[in-house]
């Protein structure tokens, strides 16, 4: 039996013995198929919804008739994009978009940052939770409701924050019908609603530095302003600059919910963007292929400045997908 059995073994050479190698990938799939089984539905959804859409991007260089359809419509090639360059409005929403993109990218990597260096230093437990919990709160609130809120706070007629800059003995602002207020009213609403939700990736960078650090410090006589400055912020700048580099990828894009639910014809010179330029244009206007046009012309500055930040974030910042 044992020359039967070593007979056997000399005529099957064993996969090692003949070279054969599993691959990495198929190791790694036999272990995490389940997994990926999981997001299979979500995956679906995602490319049912994001990806096929993106075919209608053909009428961005065609003269688009819903009644002809897209591939009975007329070739024009890229006409719609050298007249975005001729508009009148054109130039003046892009110069909006950049405004306003880049004030609440500035303002919403500032405010987190120091929130959480602040809410740090806070010892009381309960305190800290506390504050913790009412600063989350409008970041689950859509802008459809805090649209709603903020008009009848900020009306000049009746207006709580009116009513006491008139007993402060000033002229009531119109902070919804004036172009320079409304940037302001839109940056300083957008940091209220979502500091507090952003300052949660400072917080556990925060968490996660050696207390021994800070005990060492103290020993040699630091005090907490230096402690901050030489451990805390040190610490925790590269995530910063992560955040700060990834956002470039945004500056186009200025927030067209929260847009469209404060903004009016009396501030469309100073307040309108590329987004709601699109919405008037395209489903209200029924210019569709020249909207098109203009939204395919911010995804792909969007997707250039993607590729830029994420450059710009491993070189500075170590920081890497893969």
């Amino acid at each position: 039996m044992s020359e039967w059995i070593r007979s056997k073994q000399h005529a099957v050479p064993s996969q090692a013995a003949a070279g054969v190698k599993k691959s990495p990938i198929a190791s790694y799939l036999k272990t995490t198929w389940p997994f990926h089984m999981l997001l299979l539905p979500a995956v679906m959804v995602i490319f049912i919804y994001h990806y096929v859409p993106m075919l209608g991007i053909i009428i961005a260089f065609k003269e688009y008739k819903p009644w002809l359809g897209i591939f009975q419509s007329e070739w024009v090639g890229f006409d719609h994009f050298k007249y975005l360059f001729t508009y009148p409005d054109s130039k003046q929403v892009i110069w909006n978009t950049l405004i306003i993109s880049s004030l609440k990218i500035c303002s919403n990597l500032t405010v987190p940052f120091l929130f959480a260096l602040l809410l740090n230093e806070v010892r009381a437990a309960l305190f800290k939770r506390t504050v913790q919990t009412l600063v989350y709160l409008p970041h689950f609130l859509s802008w459809i409701i805090l649209g709603g809120i903020l008009i009848d706070i900020l009306s000049v007629k009746g207006g709580i924050v009116n009513q006491l800059v008139r007993l402060l003995g000033f002229e009531p602002v119109f902070f919804l019908g004036d172009g320079d207020w409304f940037r302001f009213t839109v940056i300083i609403s957008d940091v209220w609603k979502d500091f507090g939700f952003s300052a949660i990736i400072y917080l556990a960078a925060l968490s996660g530095i050696n207390p021994a650090l800070y005990e060492a410090a103290e020993v040699d006589g630091a005090n907490r302003w230096q402690m901050t400055l030489h451990i805390t912020v040190p610490s925790v700048l590269p995530i910063a600059v992560v955040v700060g580099t990834l956002a470039l990828g945004k500056i186009l894009d200025g927030g067209f919910d929260q847009i469209f639910n404060l903004y009016n014809p009396l501030v469309y010179k100073k307040g309108d963007i590329i987004d709601t330029f699109v919405y008037r244009i395209g489903l209200v206007g029924g210019q569709f292929s020249f909207a098109a046009a203009v939204g395919l012309f911010k995804s792909v500055i969007g997707f250039l400045l993607v590729v830029i930040s994420y450059r710009l974030a491993a070189k500075f910042a170590n920081y890497r997908i893969f």
